[in-house]
């Protein structure tokens, strides 16, 4: 399959590593085409990996995966296109996370609200389904790195289709089909996208981002 990966940062090197691997082509993108994060993962993967603009990568993927950082994210996906969005899987990885003001962040969209919800409405043909943005990348694409791999990953969309889309290729990473709890539609990413302040603390008192969550009872 031919994907998207928009941001060049550790999240979208970590997935579209990963999906190179299971056997995909991957456009990493930024809003230049010869941004040097990108030519570094084209170099490392060679022909299975490709560099471009937003726009180049939007219009060359089946499925985009959305790895920018949250407040940058409805820009990002505005330089992506409209056009080059429309009927594809949008997989929003990302967490509105507010840095302005140093640490702890805050929320820029919280509450009623939430950032997989403003880029469905931005755009509206588009399938977004909001997954992976409660744990570190490391676990998003390798869960058996702690409990066995048995802890719990999110599903969220107001498409049922694209959802299933989306799990077959977690379980590709490596997630067991009853870990992937699906919340139901895009409105329930606002609680997922709300556990991001209380990851920070958690991650802080570990040191380490090799935990999740894992439901029981």
């Amino acid at each position: 399959m031919k994907i998207a990966v928009l941001g060049t940062g550790t999240v979208g090197s970590t997935i579209g590593s990963r999906l190179i691997e299971l056997g995909h082509t991957v456009m990493m993108c930024s809003r230049t085409a010869n941004n040097e994060k990108a030519k570094a993962f084209v170099a490392k993967h060679s022909s299975n990996a490709l560099a471009g603009t937003f726009a180049d990568a939007a219009a060359y993927g089946e499925i985009i995966f959305n790895c920018t950082a949250g407040v940058a994210s409805l820009e990002a996906l505005n330089l992506a296109g409209e056009k080059n969005l429309n009927g594809k899987i949008i997989v929003d990885i990302a967490n509105p996370l507010d840095f302005s003001k140093g640490m702890p962040p805050s929320l820029s969209v919280v509450n009623t609200n939430s950032l997989g919800e403003e880029i469905q409405k931005a755009f509206p043909e588009a399938k977004v389904v909001k997954t992976l943005n409660t744990m570190w990348c490391g676990l998003m694409v390798n869960p058996g790195l702690i409990n066995n791999g048995d802890h719990n990953v999110f599903i969220s969309s107001d498409h049922p289709e694209a959802k299933e889309e989306v799990k077959k290729i977690l379980e590709s990473f490596g997630w067991k089909p009853e870990n992937i709890t699906d919340l139901g539609n895009l409105s329930s990413a606002r609680g997922t996208e709300m556990f991001l302040p209380l990851w920070l603390q958690i991650y802080g008192a570990k040191k380490s981002g090799t935990f999740n969550i894992k439901i029981v009872g």
